[in-house]
């Protein structure tokens, strides 16, 4: 039987784990093979305490290997890497001879015990550190061709160290910076320039027995290695030295200083902060106050975002519109949303599918609060009162939700403000394909009239073409292009031209066509826009509807369950390969009956109006991040013709855009509007609600939501951090308009951190006390 194996570290394609590895080696070493050559892929640990249970040596060929090649290595084992190590190479060497014939990593030789490790390169930082010496084994020997890293033979008891500096001749310091730290035993020979050495140590020339020991040696070293050709370079004595412990009287020469003089004057000038402060040795209280407390609490009122408020992409502070239902103030409660969105009943209460309420905290407790219903609530709020008090005008390209929002926004400002739309009526999308099942008409005309009121102008029936547009460029001040995206994207699939488009199908249902259609409709495309087809497929008459898809639907949940009450079977992965005059043939070899196929996977937008040089090679608009055109600043886009998304992210965006062109007009930096960072949930004390029994209450009243409302980072006034303060170190401090503030005083508070772990809305934050210095 051969005593050699070969071990590969890949398994096909596949990377063998480090215990898959060594348990191979293991195996091979149980079954008597003593030469061992492991093709490595990184595996950590080869090499390790192992013996043949017949005496013989062990010896491996290991080429990249991962950490700690040969640690704990045993006597009669001979390891050689062929190539480089990385970190730990011979750590807890305990007799196994290691011959790397290339560099090696951080920490080699680390703790070495007995054996020899010999490297034909360089090794990294703190090798050699804690190597020892047990009188009843050989010394460890660690012998390094070139250099060592910082913090070598850090510690180091025992043992012989060899560096030879052999091609490093110009290098500042061949054992890096503060070398030998806290040695006290071995000897390091090292060949080229030191620099920093620790004080613990002596640099000293070589005596008879060194050099006889090196003679002797390095011919030994380099054949190890392979590099015999480096002798004749390395055997000038009075190029080597050697570095040695010193004793423990020559550590100790002179006497300790007391602890009161030790902190005056040798540790730093002024005291152990010197550098810092000025120490003035007072010697602090058990519990202290001002700035001697180790915190200091701080009211810090909606310096974050609350998740309801953090995931609108409108960014609307619900937490604060229920603190004004909670304190009777309805009317300032209902118009506060509309300082954010012009649609808080059509969008918010209708179509949206509240992202603010997929991370309520109040969902910790039993179900997150009702924000769809509380806009709804703001649906019969009258217009403000807006007088033209700027001398910028704006136009607006476009009605959709992103172009009504930022119209809106511009006109509460003062801004003279034009809407140029293409269709007969104002909406876009929101008119033209949301079914009225899920958008009521009356309330979308009141919110669209209500922006009219305001003192908007709108010019319909105006296509913008490439002259208009050059035409409005110049005689606005600023421009929005808030077209959205009405191209229909289509799958490039054969009989693609049978395909229905799903943007046109709905339109025409809004504008009270009839689009006919047959018993079986299949509806390529299964995200929100989808469901809405499917929705007016079975309005149509449509007697079985099936939605495909690549990929896990995207619509929302209550959408998809609202397509499944219809009885509309959603498929998914399917990937369409033709489509016939049967139905959709899938790529997997099905047919989907059908007599209608309808596709909605999305939609892109048309940029006629645009020269060539506004556009990206694909056709996308070229903006910076606050919505811009890098073409012409005058020009800002928003909504879909970005990137399709929701109705709020379109009211966002419009909002931003707006806020935008009136710092470009006042000659302040642009936003990108960053929110603050979401409140962290364990803030939040959850302990304080009690859970409600839907099953005895039912759908809960937007007029109970102020009740089971977290606050979350937006004081609730609940006095509680002011009746629990042991030391009665905080006051609340009533300010005009029904604003408050509550403050703590530093002369009175020693940081206990009560007020912090009471508040059930997270406001007090303690604060590390060092940061007052490190700010000043």
């Amino acid at each position: 039987m051969s005593e050699k194996i070969k071990i590969n570290g890949l398994d096909g394609n596949r990377r063998k784990s480090t215990q898959e590895l060594l348990l191979e080696i293991d195996d091979a070493v149980e079954k008597s093979f003593t030469e061992i050559t492991v093709d490595a892929c990184g595996q950590h640990d080869v090499g390790g305490p192992l013996w043949n249970r017949n005496g013989k040596p062990l010896k491996f060929y290991v080429k990249n290997p991962g950490q700690r090649v040969g640690s704990m290595g045993m006597h009669g084992t001979t390891i050689i890497v062929e190539g480089s190590a990385t970190a730990d190479t011979g750590w807890l060497n305990a007799g196994a001879e290691i011959i790397v014939r290339g560099n090696s990593g951080d920490t080699t030789a680390h703790c070495a015990a007995t054996g020899k490790i010999y490297v034909g390169g360089s090794v990294g930082s703190r090798s050699g550190a804690l190597m020892k010496y047990d009188p009843k084994f050989s010394p460890p020997e660690f012998w390094v061709l070139k250099n060592t890293g910082s913090f070598s033979f850090e510690f180091m008891g025992g043992g012989i160290a060899v560096v030879c500096g052999y091609g490093c001749e110009e290098m500042e310091s061949v054992l890096g910076y503060r070398s030998c730290v806290g040695m006290v035993g071995g000897v390091v020979y090292v060949r080229g320039n030191v620099k920093d050495l620790s004080d613990d140590v002596w640099l000293m020339d070589i005596d008879d027995k060194d050099w006889e020991f090196l003679d002797n040696n390095l011919p030994i070293f380099l054949k190890k290695i392979q590099r015999p050709g480096a002798l004749g370079k390395l055997l000038k004595r009075e190029e080597w030295k050697k570095i040695v412990a010193k004793s423990h009287d020559e550590r100790n020469d002179h006497e300790l200083p007391s602890l009161r003089d030790f902190r005056l004057n040798k540790w730093v000038e002024g005291g152990i902060f010197g550098d810092m402060l000025n120490d003035d040795f007072k010697v602090a209280k058990f519990v202290e106050t001002g700035d001697l407390r180790l915190k200091y609490p701080e009211w810090r009122n909606a310096n974050y975002s609350a998740p309801c408020e953090y995931n609108c992409p409108t960014y609307i502070p619900t937490q604060k519109r229920i603190s004004l239902l909670r304190q009777g103030k309805v009317k300032e409660a209902l118009e506060l949303v509309l300082d954010y969105s012009p649609f808080p009943a059509s969008v918010c209460g209708q179509v949206c599918p509240n992202l603010c309420m997929d991370e309520c905290s109040r969902k910790n407790v039993d179900i997150p609060i009702n924000i769809g219903e509380l806009g709804l609530l703001s649906k019969d709020i009258p217009a403000k009162k807006c007088e033209t008090t700027k001398l910028e005008k704006v136009a607006i390209v476009g009605s959709g939700a992103a172009g009504l929002a930022a119209a809106y926004q511009l006109r509460l400002m003062g801004y003279e403000v034009d809407i140029y739309e293409q269709d007969s009526e104002l909406g876009g999308k929101l008119r033209q394909v949301i079914p009225e099942e899920r958008l009521d008409r009356g309330i979308l005309e009141f919110e669209i009239k209500r922006i009219l009121d305001m003192g908007v102008k709108a010019f319909l029936n105006t296509k913008i073409d490439n002259a208009k547009m050059k035409n409005l460029l110049n005689d606005y001040d600023a421009v929005v292009l808030a077209i959205g995206a009405h191209s229909p994207v289509v799958l490039p699939v054969e009989g693609h031209e049978k395909l229905v488009k799903g943007l046109d199908f709905l339109k025409a249902i809004n504008r009270g066509e009839l689009p006919a259609i047959g018993n079986n409709v299949v509806v390529i495309g299964a995200g929100n826009a989808g469901m809405d087809v499917v929705l007016s497929a079975y309005k149509l008459g449509a007697k079985k509807v099936t939605a495909i898809d690549i990929q896990k639907p995207a619509a929302f949940e209550k959408e998809i369950n609202h397509a499944r009450e219809l009885g509309a079977e959603i498929l998914w992965p399917c990937y369409t390969e033709k489509i016939t005059d049967e139905g959709v043939v899938l790529k997997d070899g099905r047919v989907l009956p059908a007599d209608t196929v309808i596709i909605s996977i999305g939609d892109r937008p048309e940029f006629i109006m645009l020269d060539k040089n506004y556009l990206d090679e694909r056709g996308k608009i070229k903006i910076n991040e606050y919505y811009q055109s890098e073409i012409n600043p005058k020009l800002f886009v928003a909504g879909d013709a970005i990137k399709l998304g929701l109705f709020t992210h379109a009211l966002g965006d419009g909002r931003k855009v707006a806020l935008n062109i009136d710092r470009m007009f006042k000659g302040l930096p642009l936003s990108n509007f960053a929110k603050a960072p979401m409140i962290p949930q364990d803030r939040i004390k959850k302990e304080y609600y009690e859970q409600i029994n839907l099953g005895k209450t039912g759908k809960v009243a937007p007029e109970d939501e102020t009740k089971r409302c977290l606050s979350c980072g937006f004081c609730r006034d609940c006095e509680l951090c002011l009746n629990s303060c042991p030391e009665q170190a905080i006051s609340r401090i009533q300010k005009d308009g029904g604003k408050f503030e509550y403050i703590s005083n530093p002369n009175k508070c020693i940081g206990c951190g009560i007020c912090a772990g009471i508040c059930p809305c997270g406001i007090w934050e303690m604060i590390d006390n060092t940061m007052r210095y490190l700010e000043s």
